[in-house]
């Protein structure tokens, strides 16, 4: 479960950094919707650590707080533009 979220956590930032360097608003949109799954994955990750008892609901507050404004921000980036 760590190496699987590890990679998740990876992933998100790695893609995030690709997009940025794309030159067109459909280029990065892609890699930003690969950044915002692997953050999904990263959520799914955390709520069975949960259940699993490797974390406490305090501990997963801040992270749920910190993935769900990571996830809104790359919500608005992927908007198609007008």
């Amino acid at each position: 479960m760590i190496s699987q979220l590890r990679r998740a956590s990876v992933s998100v930032a790695s893609n995030i950094s690709e997009g940025a360097s794309r030159r067109t608003h459909k280029e990065r949109t892609r890699f930003y919707e690969i950044a915002r799954s692997s953050l999904v994955e990263v959520d799914t990750q955390i709520e069975l650590s949960l259940k699993l008892n490797y974390l406490t609901k305090d501990d997963i507050m801040t992270l749920n707080e910190n993935a769900n404004e990571v996830f809104a921000m790359l919500s608005a980036m992927v908007k198609p533009r007008k």
